[in-house]
C-alpha cells in the first residue's frame, strides 16, 4: 500500500476519471477533485466537490496532500479564440493560486498540458521538450503561462514539479462533444452511421496516444524528480494524419460518411512528440495506434450494447 496521498484537480474529466482509478490501483491514497460529484462513484477513491476557483475551497482539497496534479481548464482548442479572457482570468491566475500553495504545504505538483498547442508551429518533428515553443492558438498559450509561472516556482522555492505536456489522447471516458477528441468521434459517428466533420483535407498530421498509457506515464512521474527543465512529452512519437485514422475505422468497421470542411485556424499542420525521455522513465513501450483503435472501437461498441 503506498501512503502518498494524491489530489487529482479535475478528478471526473476524460484523463482525470482514468488516472484516478489507474493510481488506485497502484495502491496510492486517491482524492478526485471537482465541481460536481460523478453519478457513479468507483469504490477506493475519496471524492470532493468544490469549486477550484473558490480560494478557500482548494486551499482546503490540498491540505496535507502528497502530489497535487491538476487537470482543469475551463478552455478548449475550439472554443479558446472567443472564451479566451476566461482561460486567462481564471485558469491562470488561479493556476499561480495552486503554485503557492503546493510551496506552502511542500507537495509535489503535475501539471498536464498540451503537447498538441503548447509547441506551435515547428520545423523540426518529433519536437523534443527543449523547443522554443510558438503556440497559434489561445489554448497552447494559457497552457504555456502556466507553464512558465510553475517553472519559476520551481527554480525560486526549489520545488519538485513536473509539467506533462500530453499529445492527443484517446480512450474510455472520452467525450468528443466537448471540443476534443478526434478518434472518439470517428468512432461513434461510426456505429451511429453519421457523417464525420473533416476541417480541411485530411492530412492534418497528429500523434495519438491510448489513454492508459497517459496514465502509466503520469503515474511515473510521482516518484520520479526531474533534474533540470521539468517539461516532458507524453506521446507515442508516431505521427498519422487524420485520413490514415479514418481508413483503419474504415477497415474495422466497414462503410464510413466523410464531410470535408472548411480548415480551421486553431489547427496546426503537425504536431508530433519526441517521446524518448518518458520512456526513459515509464521503461516500456506504448500501445500502437491500430491496437488502440480497434480497442476503444470495441468497448464503445460493447458499451452501446449495454443500453
Amino acid at each position: 500500500m503506498n501512503e502518498k496521498k494524491v489530489l487529482v484537480l479535475g478528478g471526473n474529466g476524460f484523463i482525470g476519471t482514468n488516472l484516478c482509478v489507474y493510481l488506485r490501483g497502484l495502491g496510492y491514497d486517491v482524492y478526485s477533485f471537482d465541481r460536481v460529484l460523478p453519478k457513479e462513484s468507483i469504490e477506493g477513491i475519496k471524492y470532493i466537490e468544490g469549486d477550484f476557483f473558490d480560494d478557500d475551497t482548494l486551499k482546503n482539497a490540498v491540505s496535507e496532500k502528497d502530489v497535487i496534479i491538476h487537470a482543469i481548464s475551463t478552455i478548449t482548442p475550439g472554443n479558446s479564440n472567443t472564451e479566451y479572457m476566461r482561460g486567462y482570468k481564471k485558469d491562470f491566475i488561479q493556476s499561480v493560486k495552486l503554485c503557492e500553495l503546493a510551496r506552502d504545504i511542500d507537495a509535489k505538483l503535475i501539471f498536464l498540458s498540451s503537447g498538441g498547442t503548447v509547441y506551435g508551429i515547428q520545423e523540426q518533428m518529433p519536437i523534443k521538450e527543449d523547443a522554443l515553443p510558438h503556440p497559434i492558438n489561445h489554448y497552447g498559450n494559457i497552457k504555456l503561462c502556466i507553464e512558465n509561472t510553475m517553472i519559476s516556482f520551481k527554480y525560486q522555492n526549489d520545488m519538485d514539479i513536473a509539467i506533462a505536456r500530453i499529445a492527443n489522447p484517446y480512450g474510455p471516458g472520452q467525450d468528443s462533444e466537448k471540443g476534443v477528441g478526434f478518434i472518439d468521434a470517428v468512432i461513434k459517428n461510426a456505429l451511429s452511421g453519421n457523417a464525420v466533420d473533416v476541417y480541411g483535407d485530411g492530412l492534418v498530421v497528429r500523434d495519438y496516444i491510448y489513454i492508459d498509457d497517459v496514465c502509466k506515464a503520469i503515474a511515473a512521474l510521482i516518484d520520479h524528480k526531474i533534474e533540470g527543465l521539468p517539461i516532458v512529452n507524453i506521446s507515442t512519437g508516431v505521427g498519422v494524419t487524420i485520413n490514415e485514422i479514418l481508413d483503419i475505422v474504415k477497415d474495422i468497421h466497414g462503410h464510413l460518411k466523410v464531410n470535408y470542411k472548411e480548415s480551421r485556424t486553431v489547427d496546426l499542420a503537425k504536431a508530433v512528440l519526441d517521446n524518448a525521455k518518458i520512456r526513459k522513465i515509464v521503461g516500456e513501450d506504448f500501445c500502437a495506434l491500430r491496437e488502440g483503435v480497434e480497442k476503444y472501437y470495441h468497448y464503445i461498441k460493447a458499451e452501446r450494447w449495454k443500453r
